[in-house]
């Protein structure tokens, strides 16, 4: 009795536990941002208002004032040519190079949205009746790597596998007719792989 007890009150925890954990998680994460946003930006914030203008998170405004104005004056010419300059700069230091080109190619690539979306995740079949999301980061693989593909054969994709509940995945390079377009967003997609397949997709009945 005792025992049966102890399971169900388990499995009580267990259920609180899923509901609360991603919840509390996602609000440590989106505070600490806010808190980091406005300890790199409030003072700046201070310097620039004038005497007893600045207010608790003003820095976090100026951040999203800054952010969206780096994207609004992205494709001027000067400002393309400055970042381009310090993406050289940082390019070539060791370490530095690794970590920032990752991070910067991840993000432009999870940044994509609209057009074409779709076409990016596609299903590949590892063996028969075994199938893998991925996405494809590089259209035509060969043009970049010669010496994958071979003269007269088929187009070589690019795709990704990220693994689930981790960091990290495989770059396949396959013909394009062994992948399959998949009728989900990157966002979907990748909900889908990080969590191993316990997020489903919620598809309309129609």
């Amino acid at each position: 009795m005792w025992a049966r007890l102890l399971q169900s009150a388990w499995r009580t925890f267990l259920s609180g536990l899923a509901t609360v954990l991603p919840v509390a998680l996602t609000i440590y994460v989106v505070a600490w941002l806010l808190h980091a946003a406005e300890s790199a930006f409030g003072g700046l914030a201070r310097v620039i208002l004038p005497h007893g203008w600045y207010l608790p998170g003003t820095g976090v405004l100026l951040a999203v004032v800054l952010v969206f104005a780096v994207g609004a004056f992205l494709n001027a010419w000067l400002v393309g040519r400055l970042i381009g300059l310090g993406e050289r700069v940082l390019e070539r230091i060791p370490f530095v190079k690794t970590v920032y080109t990752g991070i910067r190619d991840l993000t432009r690539f999870l940044s994509r949205s609209g057009e074409g979306e779709a076409r990016r995740v596609v299903s590949v079949e590892i063996q028969p009746d075994a199938h893998v999301i991925g996405f494809v980061t590089d259209d035509d693989a060969g043009a970049g790597l010669p010496e994958l593909a071979e003269e007269g054969s088929e187009r070589l994709v690019a795709v990704y596998l990220p693994m689930g509940y981790q960091v990290g995945g495989y770059t396949l390079y396959l013909p394009a007719s062994r992948l399959t377009p998949l009728d989900l967003t990157v966002e979907e997609a990748m909900r889908v792989v990080l969590t191993a397949g316990v997020n489903r997709p919620r598809r309309g009945s129609g």
